[in-house]
């Protein structure tokens, strides 16, 4: 039987084109885009999407029951991957809308970029929006085939910052650096969007496929 890879929909994501570029280096893998909280634990890999306000993505995942199956598959040690707000909703707590409680399974913090100039100066627009270089922070399997320092599309006004060096597994700096990757066992995420980062980002796709962590 083929692998079963769940891409978990709770009405937060960009699930259409993260599906499809999850197809298209697919090697024999079922990409299912599902709710059903069992479909999910049952899966062998899972991949965590979302945009959006921390706050009614996390309200939506503890109503349905999602929150429980994503850290069951876990448990489970089945290899995960977070994308943009499902890297967010992974930390401790967030600081958008007045403070939000997130998942846990790691210690960092969501932090508001706020007001920031670059080397000249001038103001740094919010949300960081489009192509920025990520720092490779270890040798990890999610890297392979994928050089230091490539680049990745970003869209967000929030970043992860806080975690235990180990944890990082890539940074970005946009007026303040920040945690553009984090890894802790099985579990993958990144804030920026691989399913719009061109070859790099299918490439890291195609890695999560393969990752046997």
């Amino acid at each position: 039987m083929s692998e079963v890879v769940a891409v978990i929909d709770y009405g937060m994501g960009n699930l259409h084109s993260a599906g499809k570029a999850l197809e298209k280096v697919a090697n024999g893998q079922q990409i299912l885009i599902t709710g059903d909280a069992d479909r999910i634990r049952a899966a062998d890999r899972v991949v965590f999407p979302g945009v959006g306000a921390i706050r009614d993505c996390i309200a939506v995942l503890q109503e349905t029951g999602l929150d429980q199956a994503i850290r069951d598959v876990i448990a489970a040690g089945k290899p995960v991957l977070g994308i943009c707000v499902g890297m967010q909703a992974l930390m401790a707590h967030s600081e958008e809308n007045n403070g939000v409680d997130c998942l846990g399974v790691f210690d960092g913090e969501v932090t508001f970029f706020g007001e920031m100039q670059d080397d000249t100066g001038s103001k740094l627009k919010v949300p960081h929006m489009g192509w920025n270089q990520v720092q490779q922070g270890m040798a990890h399997p999610m890297w392979a085939g994928i050089a230091d320092n490539a680049r990745f599309y970003f869209v967000h006004s929030y970043c992860v910052t806080g975690l235990a060096d180990e944890e990082v597994a890539g940074y970005c700096d946009y007026g303040r650096r920040f945690a553009a990757a984090a890894t802790r066992n099985n579990v993958f995420a990144v804030q920026f969007h691989p399913e719009k980062s061109a070859d790099a980002g299918l490439t890291l796709l195609e890695n999560f496929l393969r990752w046997q962590p």
